[in-house]
């Protein structure tokens, strides 16, 4: 249990990907094998030797994104690294669009973590061990060398652009897809939008000059309120370190199973008991 909490923690905050966790080995081939077919990127997008490299640019496209107050869903998440395998974890999210991000992870009958994503923070509590993890997007950017930032993680869930489009951007067209490219602080991210539906499909993102890479693709598309929702997030990190040069692979999928867009303030209730011990 300690190496699964852990882990989630890890994958959330998307950076702490040594800090704080025992090494392990999987217990159960039967879930290592489905966490690795899972896991294998299937989507359309997914090879850039699917992409034509002949692009032409074409006139702005309507990109169909998700409007909405509030969101609640049940997910699974499973993980992936080099010191950790796991698969179809209980989480329980809500959302306050562009401010809040509430997760709770569940294990038999109770809750063993709790987590609070905010536009400044990250702040999660290992109820198992009693202890609590915080940081801020800047501490997680020098540390591990890749900018993060709290619409990166919203995007995630939702599948909206975490980078607005600007009123001049331009667009070009590869095979299937018209792709927007953007060029926030640091970051090279290149936008898949899908030709049938103008729904983003999937996302590069390069942080300059490191050459780090976060790659999501979105699978499973729903109706959720007359919009089309992702029910699948497939995110794959490759991240150097800057310590001895090592590359290290993650790749994670949360996968919902319920989905509600919803008007009224459905709680998000937290709080770092005085008990707790503070994580570093």
């Amino acid at each position: 249990m300690s190496n699964k909490i852990t882990a989630w923690l890890v994958a959330m905050s998307f950076f702490w990907l040594t800090a704080c966790h025992k090494q392990r080995a999987a217990k159960n081939t039967d879930i290592k094998s489905s966490a690795d077919s899972v896991l294998v990127d299937s989507s359309p997008a997914a090879s850039d030797s699917s992409i034509t490299k002949e692009a032409e640019t074409v006139a702005p496209v309507k990109i169909q994104e998700i409007a909405f107050d509030y969101l609640v869903a049940k997910s699974k998440f499973s993980f992936q690294s080099k010191t950790q395998d796991f698969d179809n974890t209980n989480v329980n999210i809500r959302m306050k669009k562009d401010s809040l991000i509430w997760i709770s992870v569940t294990g038999i009958g109770f809750e063993v973590a709790r987590g609070l994503i905010t536009k400044d923070s990250i702040v999660f509590l290992d109820k198992f061990h009693k202890e609590y993890f915080a940081f801020n997007y800047e501490q997680l950017s020098k540390k591990y060398n890749f900018d993060l930032n709290f619409a990166l993680l919203q995007s995630i869930i939702i599948g909206n652009l975490p980078f607005p489009q600007e009123p001049d951007a331009e667009f070009t067209k590869e095979e299937n897809f018209y792709v927007l490219r953007q060029a926030p602080e640091r970051l090279t991210v290149d936008n898949y939008i899908a030709g049938d539906n103008l729904k983003l499909t999937r996302l590069k993102a390069t942080e300059v000059p490191t050459e780090n890479t976060f790659t999501l693709d979105y699978e499973d598309f729903k109706n959720v309120k007359d919009v089309l929702f992702p029910f699948t997030s497939l995110i794959r990190l490759s991240i150097k370190s800057a310590k001895d040069q090592q590359v290290s692979q993650t790749t994670m999928r949360i996968k919902h199973s319920k989905v509600d867009l919803v008007d009224q303030n459905p709680g998000f209730p937290f709080n770092v008991p005085s008990s707790y011990t503070r994580k570093r």
